[in-house]
């Protein structure tokens, strides 16, 4: 194991940033020699013989011209360390560190506008500065391994304009926050790409930026490839699947699909399907990335939550399409845990809910199935005051670092008002690295808490018995109700998955009631009263549903 010694030099007492480096170096594999504040030159020089160092971390952040000599002085007396094939790296405010420079004795200079992954990399022998894409892995799993324990960190971004989104995703790359950009596109992109004669012109850009070339989409590409070459991603569309799918893995890579299992047709609008035929559509698409081995999402259950279905429906379309992903060749799946939805929902009763979909999916997971999770702050849950919305933005993110996510979706602090900027888009961004990076530096064990765990067990439990009722719906036994799409249907046709919002909705029943009781979502009685899946179901089987 390779050794790394560290710590402030002569009169310099800060070493917050001492330490953050030999956590890091921990991480990476070092061993880590921590010297602590003011250290001498010649206790410097000592140690590192002493410990039989590797590389050496000085840190100093006082005045630039005290800091000057004395890192003259340092590195003259290190020098014969360093013909031996020691290693010598600086740290200390951009003043200084421009200093450091002029003296061309340390390998690495560090004024801490790094990011913690170009850190990382260093310690780990990498190389990101002047090496552009092949320093930064270009797949979904190969960045998150490469990134770990940090998580890959995505926002979506499209604006009104092909201009002005093209010149966004430029300023993200190059702000090197992000590792994943979700291309947002307008809604005759996602469902008329190939049909040029249904676009509606008035409709231009809404809900996203209008592409509507395999060119456009190629320059966008393109111009995310500076900084720290971002993947990019984008919308799976409500028609034309696979053809938008290959249009999407030949013009921008696309890093991963992301597909409902109930979602984005007749029933909510968005896409011509009716129920059955899109979900037998949507299976259809996981088949084709499964067989290229491309990571598939299967972004289902906030589309209940965001129709306040209770936490029991939410963790029951989470199992289902995690079920229907490994039934239907994925390799690599997606698991999105989106916090906050339904407003209202308590820190603790998120925790347990998500605890639930990983209690219910992880049995699902071996060397053909992994499973990698995905965390997002609720769609509908920023308020319009921007402090406000910042706070939530970063107390979110620390909430669902306790599941130590492989992906933050981060949804922007402006999202209540109007679609990211770019600035906005990089300012979101910090505040999650910061929450993460805190989270990360030593969280309280919060999945833990009795409460939280008894509320985890019961939803595990209510969730098996909604199952059954699905199951019971099928009568063929050559085929698995879970992934039948006839039974899938019916499972939502007759109210067995059912929200409040789908009310007079063609497919949905919209039958059940919802109330937030201490924190967590609950099928309710006439009278408000909490009520079990069991009575629920059993109420709605004796009324003919």
């Amino acid at each position: 194991m390779k050794t790394v010694v560290a710590g402030a030099l002569g009169e310099c007492v800060h070493v917050a940033g001492v330490s953050n480096f030999l956590k890091l170096a921990e991480i990476a594999g070092w061993r880590t020699v921590f010297l602590g504040p003011a250290v001498p030159v010649k206790e410097f020089i000592q140690a590192a013989i002493r410990e039989n160092a590797d590389l050496v971390g000085v840190s100093y952040r006082l005045t630039p011209e005290t800091g000057e000599r004395l890192l003259g002085e340092f590195a003259e007396a290190a020098d014969e360390l360093r013909s031996k094939g020691i290693r010598f790296a600086f740290a200390g405010t951009p003043p200084v560190a421009e200093r450091a420079k002029g003296l061309g004795f340390f390998e690495k200079i560090f004024d801490g506008s790094e990011l913690t992954e170009e850190t990382l990399a260093y310690l780990r022998g990498e190389k990101t500065e002047h090496s552009g894409e092949s320093a930064f892995p270009q797949t979904t799993v190969e960045r998150r391994l490469w990134k770990a324990p940090f998580p890959l960190l995505r926002h979506h971004f499209g604006l009104p304009s092909l201009e002005d989104t093209r010149d966004g995703i430029r300023k993200i790359a190059e702000a090197r926050v992000l590792d994943v950009i979700s291309l947002g596109i307008d809604q005759d992109a996602q469902e008329n790409f190939f049909h040029p004669e249904r676009q509606d012109p008035r409709r231009k850009g809404a809900g996203g930026v209008p592409v509507r070339s395999a060119g456009d989409y190629r320059m966008l590409y393109q111009v995310s490839r500076t900084g720290n070459y971002p993947l990019l991603r984008t919308y799976s569309g409500t028609d034309d699947f696979i053809r938008l799918a290959e249009l999407y893995i030949e013009t921008i890579n696309n890093a991963w699909c992301a597909i409902p299992l109930f979602w984005f047709n007749q029933m909510d609008g968005r896409g011509p399907w009716d129920l059955a035929g899109s979900i037998r559509e949507h299976q259809r698409v996981m088949t084709w990335y499964g067989d290229k081995n491309i990571p598939v999402e299967l972004n289902e259950p906030h589309h209940w939550g965001m129709r306040d279905a209770p936490d029991v429906v939410f963790v029951v379309s989470a199992f289902l399409s995690a079920y229907n992903a490994k039934a239907f060749g994925v390799k690599d799946y997606i698991a999105q845990l989106m916090f906050n939805s339904p407003p209202g929902t308590s820190d603790s009763m998120d925790l347990a809910k998500m605890l639930a979909i990983l209690e219910l999916i992880q049995p699902l997971a071996g060397a053909d199935f992994r499973i990698w999770t995905q965390t997002r702050t609720g769609l509908l849950s920023y308020p319009l005051d921007p402090p406000s919305a910042r706070a939530h933005l970063a107390a979110s993110i620390y909430l669902q670092m306790a599941l130590k996510p492989d992906i933050v979706h981060i949804v922007g602090h402006t999202e209540a008002d109007h679609a990211a900027t770019a600035d906005e888009v990089i300012e979101a961004a910090k505040m999650a690295r910061r929450s993460i990076e805190n989270a990360l530096g030593g969280q309280p064990a919060m999945i833990y808490d009795p409460n939280l765990v008894k509320r985890k067990e019961n939803l595990v439990s209510e969730a098996k018995v909604t199952l059954l009722a699905i199951q019971s719906l099928s009568h063929d036994s050559t085929r698995d109700p879970f992934t039948d799409p006839e039974v899938l249907a019916r499972s939502v046709t007759t109210g067995i998955l059912d929200a409040p919002q789908l009310k007079n909705n063609r497919f949905g029943r919209g039958m059940i009631r919802t109330r937030i009781i201490n924190g967590a979502c609950h099928a309710v009685d006439e009278n408000g009263n909490p009520i079990s899946e069991l009575q629920r179901l059993e109420q709605f089987f004796k009324s003919g549903g």
